[in-house]
């Protein structure tokens, strides 16, 4: 069953809260709607990246086959699939059918030379300063009427031709930060340590190592973070596949193998997708999306791999709120406390908590009630310590 989302009903207008959550008259929760994170679509041009991104939207962002056809950045908001969401809805029936929310930006295709301003240059790296992640799309697959930047397909070559564009820019970063800490450093000896990172980022950039490939320590972590590296950041591999591996990539294919061993040398993941069908399974009803798998042997397609992947790449669990108002699920760092969590929905949860009444996603399906799930004494109370886990479907008593 497929529900429809945000706004519905007048009252989602008003801003009023859910019977479930407590008061029915509440004003407007913080941050309504989930705000999404943000990812940002990467590569070089004409390699799938804004058909992907169409196929992701359906916001038909220009997909021509030459190089920068994209300028500005797209952006689509996209829902996570989360089947629990679909059987809660045909528990209760809700006016209100919310999932959690991705937010992908097609952004236009660098080059080499881009860090020095080739191409359409600096405008685009500061688009990818502004995602929290970043997919980035290579083709594994030859094509004569499709035209390649470099002339030949090899996603090795373009991995490396991005990351060392993404790695100047980088490096023009610590370079600057580092002539101001030791300018600074002259009055203030604490900012020593803080040189000494830098440093060491530095270093393994002029190697040609990514900053996300270092080991640091948490506070190394935490003074990295601040400089907004582009090379640090979280990364998820597409493998834009040929249509007669849509169903699977063929143990022959030695573009994605090469790129797959590249991808488990630093610890990331890729997804294989065959971008031009995923465009046109994104074209389809649900039913027939269903039938259109079926029929090549997939049980899921990439695009919704690839979105599922995306929301956990940064830590991101989903906790569920159900009744007969609305069926949703709630974006919150894995490791959230109770009392945080509960300020996902309204601030006032979370400064008037009492404690959260817990059941788990399987036991509440497995009871049919949550009236029965509490009967054989499966709804537990927790308090402030309680870390909120993936699936916990949740009610928050509070007073204020």
């Amino acid at each position: 069953m497929k529900f429809p989302t945000l706004p519905l009903h007048p009252e989602a207008k008003k801003g009023i809260m859910m019977e479930d959550h407590g008061r029915k008259d509440e004003p407007p929760p913080c941050g309504y709607g989930n705000t999404p994170m943000k990812l940002g679509i990467i590569g070089l041009p004409n390699v799938g990246k804004s058909t992907l991104f169409n196929a992701l939207t359906g916001a038909g962002a220009p997909s021509a086959n030459y190089p920068f056809c994209t300028i500005d950045p797209n952006v689509g908001v996209v829902q996570v699939p989360d089947k629990r969401l679909d059987v809660l809805a045909e528990m209760y029936h809700p006016q209100l059918y919310t999932p959690a929310t991705v937010e992908f930006v097609d952004i236009a295709g660098l080059v080499r030379g881009a860090s020095k301003g080739e191409g359409l240059g600096n405008k685009f790296l500061s688009h990818i300063r502004d995602v929290d992640a970043v997919v980035h799309v290579l083709r594994c697959f030859e094509d004569g009427d499709i035209v390649h930047v470099d002339g030949t397909v090899d996603p090795i070559r373009d991995l490396e031709t991005i990351n060392m564009e993404l790695i100047y820019a980088d490096i023009e970063v610590l370079e600057k930060r580092i002539e101001k800490t030791q300018k600074m450093l002259k009055g203030d000896k604490s900012l020593a340590e803080n040189l000494a990172v830098y440093e060491k980022l530095l270093d393994a950039l002029n190697e040609g190592k990514t900053a996300r490939s270092l080991e640091l320590t948490e506070d190394e972590r935490a003074l990295a973070d601040e400089l907004n590296l582009l090379t640090l950041k979280p990364i998820i591999y597409v493998a834009n596949v040929s249509e007669d591996e849509a169903a699977g990539v063929s143990g022959d294919n030695e573009m994605y193998k090469a790129l797959k061993a590249a991808a488990d040398a630093e610890g990331a993941e890729v997804i294989p997708v065959c971008a031009g069908i995923e465009a046109e399974i994104a074209e389809l009803e649900p039913e027939e999306k269903k039938m259109f798998l079926s029929d090549l042997g997939i049980e899921e397609s990439g695009l919704d791999r690839l979105i599922k992947a995306s929301y956990s790449l940064l830590g991101y669990i989903s906790y569920l709120t159900a009744g007969p108002k609305e069926v949703r699920a709630w974006t919150i760092v894995k490791g959230t406390k109770a009392p945080q969590a509960a300020g996902k929905i309204h601030s006032d949860f979370e400064r008037g908590f009492i404690r959260a009444e817990i059941v788990s996603y399987d036991d509440l399906i497995a009871c049919g009630s949550m009236n029965a799930a509490k009967e054989k004494g499966l709804v537990r109370s927790e308090g402030k310590d309680y870390v909120i886990a993936d699936g916990d479907v949740v009610l928050f008593r509070f007073n204020v």
